[in-house]
């Protein structure tokens, strides 16, 4: 169910020549469910010359806890294997395994070892289960040894191999028990439909906020058209190493940053599903008419891929004369099978989390 993907969607240069004469209307679906959750999910190509999304969906990464995600670009094969192996996840936290998980993709991306590391992994997996989706660029394409390298042999992540140009968003979501933690870095977004209402659980990451204004003036950047140095439409992203050639700044504080904002909140009784999608959906409806359009199939449609299908038809473009509606378009729904009750509303949550950034964050609707 993943991809390797070594083109990006974000340089504006491509805009020219990369739509088809007509669009790929085939689609990749799946659902599956356990006694937490149920989950359907579906991507289609569209008028896009390339597939450039990725996606995840692991209900049983262990005894307790679901794992979904979306990637806009390359990536996505990997991320079990980094997640899985960080010592925070064993001991419980996620937030800080998903955030080790972004900077270590970031790192394995900005040296010759680190992508032999990626295409080992890759290929390893590709074996395994017997899905080649496609595939992931090495520098040493040649070279088939099964030894990981080790990194004390390379003078660091950060040596004079920049890796390519491209580059990543991800969004991704663990529910471990009662809890729902989500780690995003770009724009792709994941959103909660708490009793009707639609609830943002991830922020977008477009180099107009502030916040990344701030980061990218004082990294020596500069912003153009809304876009980073006139080229990039996002302020964070995994990959894309032209943005991040200061040696002398950590990586949180690159012109563009893998740092992903981490989100925890408790499930309720109020918890209906949510949602995981990349911005071609996004560009095309707001998170509270996607809740509703959701709510509305569901009441004649279980199947949750089928309902993924219907909202990425929804989205798709008649023509390419607007843009909007002719990007990759993938979705994840999940549903919440047994919302655990909460004494606290989704209005003293929201309130609650104001005090501070640690603790548990419903951003109301993000109309686009």
């Amino acid at each position: 169910m993943f991809q390797f993907l070594s083109v990006s969607p974000h340089n504006p240069s491509k805009k020219m020549g990369i739509y088809l004469s007509t669009p790929k209307t085939e689609k990749f679906s799946e659902d599956g469910e356990n006694d937490r959750v149920r989950y359907g999910l579906s991507s289609m190509q569209g008028w896009r010359a390339t597939m450039e999304d990725a996606h995840a969906a692991y209900p049983d990464l262990d005894a307790s806890t679901s794992f979904f995600g979306v990637y806009d670009g390359h990536g996505g094969k990997t991320w079990m294997v980094q997640v899985l192996k960080h010592e925070a996840y064993a001991a419980g936290d996620i937030g800080t395994s998903l955030q080790e998980a972004f900077f270590r993709m970031d790192e394995m991306m900005r040296g010759q070892r680190g992508w032999r590391e990626l295409a080992i992994l890759g290929d390893k997996i590709n074996k395994f289960t017997g899905m080649i989706e496609g595939l992931i660029w090495s520098p040493r394409g040649g070279d088939s040894n099964d030894q990981v390298d080790n990194w004390a042999f390379e003078e660091g992540p950060h040596s004079d191999f920049p890796g390519p140009t491209s580059g990543s968003t991800a969004c991704v979501a663990v529910i471990r028990n009662n809890q729902l933690i989500v780690a995003n870095a770009g724009d792709s977004r994941c959103v909660i439909s708490r009793k009707g209402q639609a609830y943002n659980l991830s922020k977008d990451h477009k180099p107009d906020l502030e916040v990344e204004k701030e980061r990218i003036l004082k990294a020596g950047g500069f912003i153009h058209a809304g876009r980073v140095n006139g080229s990039l439409n996002l302020a964070r992203a995994i990959g894309d190493m032209e943005f991040k050639q200061n040696k002398f700044l950590s990586a949180e504080k690159q012109i563009v940053t893998a740092n992903p904002d981490i989100n925890t909140v408790e499930l309720c009784d109020g918890d209906e599903f949510m949602v995981l999608a990349c911005d071609g959906i996004w560009d095309c409806m707001s998170s509270q008419t996607l809740v509703d359009f959701i709510h509305e199939q569901l009441k004649s449609e279980s199947k949750l891929s089928v309902v993924c299908e219907r909202v990425l038809d929804k989205c798709l473009a008649p023509s390419t004369a607007t843009g909007e509606g002719c990007d990759n378009m993938t979705m994840i729904l999940v549903q919440f099978k047994k919302p655990i009750k909460s004494t606290l509303s989704a209005e003293e949550q929201s309130s609650n989390s104001e005090s501070t950034e640690t603790e548990p964050k419903l951003e109301g609707n993000a109309e686009k």
